[in-house]
């Protein structure tokens, strides 16, 4: 029997980490702006068959592990039994001693499952799964279950324009269940035009959901718009784009209308008529997030799709993408300079996957900061590769060292799984331990008042005032 890894002060290493913690931290609710939940398992209150469905399926984090480990494809994503996929993933877990993956998975399985007394391994998988599947079973461990447990108070799922959000209304219209979820509008699909026949058929699919009949730019710009007012009418605040780089290329008028027309059509684009396009609608998306007072998000060098074999066998999102590298700087300035000069630029947030990028944007954002909305743009939470101990604390420093840490909106998870609310646990330790151990060594001031009131408002109440959200439980002051 081993240890307890996941103990009441992990991750806090000195009496003023944990006083931080336990004291401001540890009962905040969880505002999760940015993830993947599929909105239709909560509207449907789904229940989990067993620990495969809810914690393996969709996780590509897990699966791109479990292949560097050697485990053969068909106990990862192929005809294996749910029992042999997490038998196998129960034998790669000791192989993953300093990755952030470990500490995850352990403490998802303390919370919500209250398991901590055993590290998962092969010796301990099938009591584990025996033991987390009968919790299933309750209705406590439905997808709402596991939300309320978790004490999360407001999501923001991620949708195309397309999307009816019929799960959406749903769930707001069912007055049993408190917590919030909310679209956020994704429409990277309405910029893709490098690919012409996915982006023909997309357009054929953005008529049918806004009644409207798209012959012209014209058209195509009525019909996004129509739809980015039936997302605010349905609780939309937040936009969000999965873009390599910011597109801030010179266009006409005359240009996008020749471009529009040719990739409506179905014919291939020179790769300075795709940049011309996609700089043209990002503009077009900021403008009308600013309209509406929305907030919105960019989340930028993300290399896809890299294994072609993966990607021809399984489709994207399947643990074949990296870290990418593209010119930021330039674009970026170019992109949020114009909307500033003219006065449309909105609260904005921006992530890169590249951590070398950390410096780069928190001095950009600074250029373009105004008030009275505190931290009107930031340096998003260290994203997917970076979400990671030494990634967070990069990013706080960057955001600390050239920009403000106190305005931050704090950590997302990101996720397709409804056990990843730990993440905002373990940003919340790491924070802690981050500013006691500064405490300790007298670079801050020994005033539990007044740090603990910044872990406060950068764990919980600095995203309930920045995205405007309303009714949402007040933390202690």
């Amino acid at each position: 029997m081993a240890d307890a890894l996941i103990t009441k002060d992990f991750m806090l290493e000195s009496e003023a980490a944990a006083r931080l913690y336990h004291d401001y931290a540890e009962e905040l609710p969880v505002i999760d702006y940015h993830c993947h939940l599929p909105p239709a398992q909560i509207a449907e209150d789904h229940r989990f068959r067993n620990m495969t469905e809810v914690w393996l399926r969709g996780d590509h984090y897990k699966w791109r592990l479990m292949r560097t480990a050697g485990v053969a494809e068909r106990l990862i994503t192929g005809d294996a039994s749910d029992w042999e996929k997490f038998a196998a993933w129960a034998e790669t877990m000791p192989k993953l001693l300093r990755n952030p993956i470990y500490h995850w998975s352990h403490m998802e399985l303390k919370r919500p499952f209250g398991i901590s007394d055993r590290l998962l391994n092969a010796d301990t998988a099938q009591g584990i799964w025996e033991e987390c599947n009968a919790l299933l079973a309750k209705p406590e461990f439905s997808a709402r279950g596991i939300m309320r447990q978790m004490n999360v108070v407001l999501v923001c799922t991620t949708d195309d324009p397309t999307d009816t959000l019929e799960h959406h209304q749903a769930i707001a219209a069912d007055a049993s269940f408190a917590i919030r979820v909310l679209p956020a509008w994704r429409p990277d699909k309405a910029m893709a035009v490098e690919d012409p026949a996915a982006f023909r058929a997309w357009v054929q699919k953005l008529e049918a959901a806004s009644a409207t009949t798209i012959r012209s730019l014209s058209d195509f710009r009525q019909a996004l718009r129509k739809r980015h007012e039936f997302f605010h009418a349905n609780g939309c605040r937040l936009s969000d784009h999965g873009i390599e780089t910011f597109y801030a290329e010179p266009y006409s008028e005359a240009a996008l209308r020749r471009i529009f027309t040719k990739a409506r059509s179905g014919n291939t684009l020179a790769p300075e008529e795709v940049l011309q396009f996609k700089s043209a609608m990002l503009y077009e998306f900021a403008v009308m997030d600013f309209e509406r007072g929305w907030t919105q998000q960019f989340h930028i060098c993300a290399l896809r799709n890299n294994n072609r074999r993966l990607f021809r066998a399984l489709g994207p999102d399947v643990g074949g993408d990296s870290i990418g590298e593209w010119p930021v700087a330039i674009p970026m300035s170019r992109f949020l300079g114009r909307l500033d000069e003219e006065g449309k630029l909105t609260r904005t947030i921006v992530y890169s996957l590249n951590p070398a990028h950390n410096a780069v944007l928190a001095s950009m954002v600074g250029n373009f900061q105004e008030g009275p909305a505190a931290g009107k743009l930031q340096v998003g939470s260290a994203w997917w590769f970076n979400d990671h101990a030494h990634g967070m604390l990069d990013h706080l420093d960057a955001v600390s060292d050239m920009s403000l840490l106190s305005p931050f909106v704090g950590m997302l998870t990101d996720s397709r799984s409804f056990l990843s609310y730990t993440r905002h646990e373990y940003f919340r330790r790491l924070l802690c331990n981050l500013l006691g151990g500064e405490i300790e060594r007298g670079l801050l001031p020994r005033d539990f008042g007044l740090v603990g009131g910044l872990v406060r408002d950068v764990c919980y109440r600095n995203a309930a005032r920045y995205f405007g959200f309303q009714g949402l439980p007040q933390s202690k002051p």
